[in-house]
């Protein structure tokens, strides 16, 4: 009888247990919870893949637009409408995005759920890996939008700001100021609760310094310095489901696509938008065939892995499984998947150099020679090990040959080392300390001197010696627009 007893008691604790792990979604201490997609102008909602019904997450902080989906629910002050975001966090199958933003450094941070993507490439992690506390009290499953603060001698300047529901929380290098969070009405007041994105807008982009938020189809500017509101009428802009100011430029993003436009009117480039985020903002493998792939990596904004020119002028350039080549007679600009350039090449390529009429191609610990001129034919003998071929071990970052010249320039990490190509065996030099830069994506030398590529931009330098003895860096460039000829 004891023992029926105890058993008896035991599945009431353990089934008690399990409806309050079920109320709260913290059973394994990862929230899934992922926000309802919200409506565009006149359009159904877009679900992104994987996203499907399923139970709450936390203490009701879905995201609210209060018009109602394909099934009949309400959003936010009707019936529930949580959705439940799956194991598949791949943006490349057009992941839409909860918030976008930029940190400190100018490196995109996009929010989808409780997780963050750092960058165009990479894999999602835990936000609250970075922002600690973004699941310490406040369980926050997603954020409806974020921006970073550019407010020039304010105390909020570099500031980032996330903003659920009606709360507002404020971080400082990654750590929660103190008193935040706060209420939305108290920080910005006259600005309403439940956001879809906001995005900052200094001087002179708008007349003042301002923030834009967005809600629906309503558009708010919000004067920092008299805390008054404006009211906007963007007919000409989409819903945005998050925003963000990056290279200068503002970009809308609504469900799997995105479009630019100007802050003070909303007014959309006609004809060019939108287009498809994954093939500008992430770094993907595979696009649609139907996909316009000299547009696309004109203008993308990930940056470019490997950078050279031959003799002529000829530039190539390789950005993950794509090989760009444009043509110093007239401009023209091609754009392909490596393989079909370089037969026995798969994949992305970590450098390249131009020398004799050849391309050296460096991925991994290899050496790829390939003669410059079309069709682009392998060397025999090649490939052949990093080590042997050019005396250097480990990643390299970028390579370079001035012209007229026979020495390889590698850069890995901060640290640059030359290589006699006329040698043999091959020796490299001494490290030389690049002061500038703690990692470069690539570089090239021409006549007119050398372009180092770090992210979306690139430094001039006329010689190696002003590049390795420069105590500050030169103008910036920007890689899609001078050197592709995007217009943006």
């Amino acid at each position: 009888m004891r023992l029926l007893l105890c058993l008896c008691i035991t599945l009431a604790l353990a089934l008690a247990d399990k409806d309050k792990g079920q109320g709260h979604g913290h059973a394994h201490g990862k929230p899934d919870h992922a926000p309802g997609p919200p409506h565009g102008r006149g359009n159904k909602p877009d679900h992104p893949p994987g996203h499907t019904e399923g139970h709450s997450h936390g203490l009701g902080h879905e995201k609210h637009d209060h018009k109602h989906h394909e099934d009949g629910h309400e959003d936010g002050h009707g019936k529930d409408n949580h959705t439940h975001h799956g194991a598949d966090f791949d943006r490349c199958k057009g992941l839409e995005m909860d918030a976008v933003t930029v940190n400190e450094e100018g490196v995109p941070y996009f929010f989808k759920a409780d997780h963050l993507y750092k960058g165009f490439d990479g894999e999602a992690e835990l936000a609250n890996e970075t922002f600690a506390e973004m699941d310490d009290d406040h369980h926050l499953g997603h954020v409806d939008a974020a921006l970073h603060m550019q407010h020039e001698g304010s105390p909020d300047d570099d500031h980032i700001f996330f903003f659920l529901d009606n709360k507002v929380f404020s971080y400082y290098q990654h750590k929660l100021v103190e008193g935040f969070p706060k209420d939305i009405s108290e920080v910005f007041p006259g600005i309403p609760e439940h956001l879809d994105a906001a995005v900052e807008c200094p001087k002179p982009d708008c007349d003042e310094e301002s923030v834009i938020f967005f809600k629906g189809d309503e558009i708010y500017h919000f004067n920092l310095k008299t805390k008054a509101v404006e009211k906007k009428e963007f007919d000409s802009m989409p819903n945005c489901t998050s925003a963000f100011r990056f290279m200068e430029h503002y970009f809308c993003f609504h469900g799997h696509q995105y479009s630019r436009f100007d802050p003070k009117t909303g007014e959309v480039p006609a004809g060019k938008y939108p287009k498809a985020v994954h093939g500008y903002f992430v770094r993907c493998a595979k696009f649609g065939d139907d996909d316009d792939h000299v547009e696309r990596e004109r203008c993308s904004r990930v940056h470019l892995d490997a950078l050279t020119s031959d003799h002529s002028g000829n530039m190539f350039a390789f950005r993950n499984h794509h090989f760009i080549h444009k043509e110093a007679a007239n401009d023209s600009i091609s754009v392909d998947n490596i393989e079909h350039d370089f037969k026995e090449l798969h994949g992305d390529v970590d450098a390249v150099f131009s020398y004799d009429d050849h391309l050296y191609i460096i991925k991994d610990d290899h050496v790829h020679v390939y003669t410059d001129s079309e069709p682009h034919t392998k060397v025999d003998g090649y490939p052949k090990k990093l080590k042997d071929e050019l005396a250097v071990e480990g990643h390299v970052d970028a390579a370079f040959v001035c012209e007229d010249h026979h020495y390889v320039h590698i850069i890995q990490g901060d640290k640059m080392v030359d290589v006699d190509l006329k040698a043999s065996p091959r020796v490299k030099t001494e490290e030389r300390p690049l002061s500038l830069f703690k990692k470069v994506d690539a570089a090239m030398c021409g006549p007119n001197g050398i372009k180092v590529v770090v992210g979306n931009h690139y430094y001039h330098f006329d010689t190696v010696m002003l590049m390795v003895g420069a105590r500050s860096l030169p103008e910036q460039h920007r890689v899609s627009t001078e050197l592709f000829g995007c217009d943006h």
